[in-house]
């Protein structure tokens, strides 16, 4: 047999046992594929996306949520002194930590400022006298009892707020008489917990869209 023929003849015997081998290996599941550097590198490739991807999810759970008004600017945090945080989303234990700090007088006027009251109508919502207020220093700091009071009243009007998203039209809203409340008018219910809980449980039926 010629020189380069007996060469072909080898080598065809070689592949076919390679081929015959391969078969036998795959059916008794000993057959294991090779990866090649760029297969590997694929590989940590999509790994490392998935490894992303999953952190970025991660990462999002945990941004604060800013919340804006109408005219693009946060309009549901009263107590600024106070807290970053719209009352309506406190936790609380951070009211909690407020009142046990105090109020300022500073916090009061921001109220008094963006629900459009006055000294009469906060005195009548707070239960206390008009010059308990007014006597404060801007710097001062109110009682527990009557910082609970003013973080209520502002948990109410934050809510209110974010619901409405217009400030003034809840200003109005809440001094109009409510249907769902037998006419009675919403701030005049606010003077204590009981009315408090019901203005809000009312705000949320306008914020699911029940009417009220």
């Amino acid at each position: 047999m010629p020189k380069n023929a007996e060469i072909r003849s080898r080598r065809d015997r070689q592949v076919n046992q390679s081929k015959i081998g391969g078969k036998e290996q795959r059916k008794t599941g000993k057959f294991i594929a090779k990866s090649t550097p760029i297969a590997v590198e694929k590989e940590v490739i999509a790994i490392g996306r998935r490894q992303i991807n999953k952190t970025a999810v991660s990462d999002m759970d945990i941004i604060p949520i800013a919340h804006h008004g109408s005219n693009g600017t946060n309009t549901s945090v009263i107590l600024t002194d106070a807290t970053y945080k719209p009352e309506n989303l406190m936790t609380p234990i951070e009211k909690m930590d407020i009142v046990r700090i105090g109020v300022s007088k500073k916090d009061l006027e921001s109220l008094k400022k963006v629900a459009n009251l006055d000294y009469d109508k906060l005195a009548k919502a707070l239960s206390v006298t008009r010059a308990t207020l007014i006597n404060k220093k801007r710097g001062e700091k109110f009682n527990a009892v009557l910082s609970e009071r003013i973080v209520s009243l502002a948990d109410i009007y934050s809510y209110g707020y974010e619901v409405f998203e217009d400030k003034e039209r809840f200003n109005q809203w809440i001094f109009r008489p409510n249907k769902a409340l037998d006419g009675e008018i919403p701030y005049n219910l606010l003077d204590n917990q009981f009315g408090r809980e019901e203005v809000r449980n009312i705000i949320g039926r306008i914020e699911f869209g029940v009417y009220s």
